[in-house]
């Protein structure tokens, strides 16, 4: 336990895994497998699967993929970082109720996962403190990744009471900040500095304000002198243009030493949002957020389509321009070059 959280204190990219589907829409294990050796090969410090980005509807008896979903990107990962292995954290969403929140968490510790962030959207109707003991019963099988999830893709809105109990858990080690609202994220970091709590590794979510949350030295918030800082990520929008994000986050450590900024790091948060925006369609309140990723993942041929398990889950009426849009604006973001370079093998 202690490796995993100086692993996750040190602040890592964690893409957000997608699916890659067939034409028929079946899990296309060639291209799944590729998706898993991209990120270990571009850097990241780990994977998050069975998340909204993998889409939920895998659980869904029709589809019956959460097990092999789970399975193959585990499986993968440990063949791509070969015979010395370094430090590759493997999350699983767990999801629904406390007793397949429980269930799918011991499917997870059984194939080798470390850890489990908690999705409370099948709860949202219920008291804060029965989800508070929602995640305890996760914890007692793996270590818990809390989760602030936003309303508008199906999470809800959580006081800082909530959070401030939830950091009392000894199974929390992490929490992904991502309501995409600035006083709900003070909330969650108000609340774990509160709890006195130096070992909760704290990542943004919030596709909207990477750079920001990553560059921030948030301050004390109240009596406890404790100034928290969000280390990492673990992102959707990680899950494209990772070996960039890897990069990017290498240089933030390094200006995170620095007395003053360069005002260039700001033009650069405005980019990555305004790209952001454009994959996942925040102009259509996120309809179009899943297609998005997987539009740029098939022009890498990282995916062999842009589909997705419900037929009606497509890019949205003008969500094609405005990517292309960005890809013409903001080239820099991306690492098409890197995995030009790589491709063929990682299909191999």
């Amino acid at each position: 336990m202690s490796d995993l959280r100086s692993h996750l204190a040190a602040g890592q990219v964690i893409p957000a895994h997608p699916l890659a589907l067939t034409a028929e829409r079946t899990l296309d294990e060639r291209h799944q497998r590729a998706l898993t050796r991209y990120y270990v090969a571009a850097g990241a410090g780990g994977i998050a699967v069975g998340v909204h980005t993998t889409q939920f509807r895998i659980r869904d008896p029709q589809h019956g993929l959460l097990a092999p979903v789970l399975s193959l990107a585990a499986a993968t990962a440990t063949e791509a970082l070969g015979a010395n292995p370094r430090p590759f954290i493997r999350i699983a969403g767990v999801c629904g109720n406390t007793k397949q929140s429980v269930d799918e968490a011991r499917l997870a510790s059984d194939l080798g996962y470390d850890a489990a962030l908690v999705s409370l959207g099948a709860l949202h109707d219920a008291p804060e403190g029965t989800l508070v003991d929602h995640c305890r019963a996760v914890g007692e099988v793996l270590p818990i990744f809390g989760f602030y999830l936003q309303p508008a893709v199906g999470g809800r809105v959580l006081r800082y009471e909530f959070w401030r109990a939830l950091a009392e858990l000894p199974e929390v080690i992490a929490i992904k900040i991502a309501p995409f609202n600035r006083y709900q994220t003070l909330d969650v970091l108000r609340a774990v500095a509160d709890s006195g709590r130096t070992d909760i590794a704290l990542y943004t979510g919030n596709d909207d304000q990477i750079v920001l949350d990553l560059l921030t030295p948030f301050p004390a918030f109240g009596d406890n002198p404790l100034e928290l800082r969000i280390v990492g990520g673990l992102l959707g929008q990680w899950s494209v243009w990772t070996h960039a994000a890897v990069r990017m986050l290498e240089e933030i450590r390094m200006a995170r030493g620095e007395r003053e900024f360069d005002a260039g790091w700001l033009r650069r948060a405005a980019a990555i949002t305004d790209a952001t925006g454009a994959l996942f369609d925040a102009r259509h309140a996120f309809a179009g957020c899943i297609a998005g990723l997987h539009e740029i993942l098939r022009r890498q041929r990282l995916m062999a389509g842009p589909w997705c398990l419900d037929p009606n889950e497509t890019l949205s009426h003008g969500q094609l321009e405005e990517i292309d849009r960005v890809l013409r604006v903001h080239p820099e973001l991306t690492d098409d070059a890197f995995v030009a370079a790589n491709v063929d093998e990682w299909l191999r």
